[in-house]
């Protein structure tokens, strides 16, 4: 492979290993579960329905889904727990394996000229090279994730006198906004665009993080966090006003992001989170002018005597699907000093 182009099995060598052996029917059998729960599973994964005498299993799928069925033999698990499992974990691998690839692609090959088979081949090979540190990194980072997620819900547990539940909370709900993203994009060519949807990402992901929030997920100019507490929401908001305004894509001023919090119960599904509180913020979001912040009645109320925040009511808004709302500006009080992140 040092100077002929890659094919696809060249591709399914480097990360599958064995080659195919089964298919549908026979990987099913091999695992010792019926062919409808092998598919239910498969589809969940994000791959196609392949047809039934398509040769395209091998030894590691099924001994993935023997693993499958010894966590169904527990009985701690039912089916439809195990396909959402499955859900997840291809939704989630799906955007990973793009990014990462996307990430790879662009350090090795020049976007601005047509890889030769030479470049595709090295390209296999640097793979080939960080696959097992790659690897590796996924899974430690993964049983960290697991035990941060842990950790959260077991502080709002806490912090409301219960036990942990995956069913609804209460938390601090943001979202943020770069204003006129459409308009202020015509003015970049697709690189530049890329830096700065990328940007915004990097930097409102490392600024959630520092204050202890959750990232639940980014919309390319919109970003939609949680923190267990208001004060920690507004310390988050008021840092991402500071931060997103500096330099996010190719030496240029950024554009203006406006912030609405709100506080109140949400429902967890799937790493999103939904509900009325989810919906004032991203309403609040809409009505805040350029660089500003808007909270609830809640999040305000949250925020009595926290340190460096102030509150200031100002008229009241009709916000669509939820009528009136009363609206609070959040900023830094005037003895406090922006930190950044």
């Amino acid at each position: 492979m040092a100077t002929r182009r890659p094919t696809a099995e060249d591709i399914r060598r480097l990360f599958l290993g064995s080659p195919p052996r089964y298919t549908r029917r026979e990987v099913a059998a091999a695992a010792g579960l019926p062919q409808d729960v092998t598919g239910r599973i498969w589809r969940a994964l994000g791959f196609a329905t392949l047809a039934d005498d398509a040769v395209a299993f091998n030894d590691g799928d099924v001994d993935a889904l023997r693993r499958i069925k010894a966590m169904l033999d527990t009985g701690l698990l039912d089916e439809r727990a195990i396909v959402r499992m499955a859900r997840a974990l291809g939704r989630t691998t799906s955007r990973l394996a793009e990014w990462q690839a996307e990430i790879m692609i662009g350090a090795v090959l020049d976007p601005q000229t047509r890889p030769s088979d030479e470049d595709l081949a090295r390209s296999m090979t640097i793979a080939a090279q960080f696959l097992p540190d790659f690897e590796q990194t996924l899974v430690h980072v993964w049983r960290a994730q697991l035990a941060a997620t842990a950790s959260r819900l077991l502080a709002l547990a806490e912090l409301a006198d219960e036990r942990p539940t995956a069913s609804r909370m209460s938390l601090a709900v943001g979202f943020a906004d770069l204003v006129s993203f459409t308009a202020f994009s015509r003015q970049l060519d697709e690189f530049a665009l890329a830096d700065l949807v990328e940007g915004f990402e990097a930097r409102t992901s490392d600024v959630i993080a520092s204050h202890g929030g959750r990232l639940v997920k980014t919309l390319g100019d919109e970003v939609l966090f949680t923190a267990p507490v208001p004060a920690t929401a507004a310390r988050i908001a008021l840092d991402l006003v500071d931060e997103l305004k500096r330099s996010i894509g190719r030496g240029a001023e950024g554009p203006d992001v406006r912030i609405g919090l709100s506080y109140g119960p949400v429902l967890p599904v799937m790493g999103d989170v939904f509900g009325t509180t989810v919906n004032l913020a991203a309403r609040l979001t809409a009505i805040a002018r350029p660089g500003a912040i808007l909270a609830d009645s809640e999040m305000a109320q949250g925020l009595e005597g926290a340190a460096g925040v102030e509150v200031m009511r100002i008229r009241r808004r009709p916000a669509r699907g939820l009528g009136l709302v009363q609206p609070y500006v959040v900023r830094r009080s005037s003895s406090a000093t922006g930190t950044g992140a």
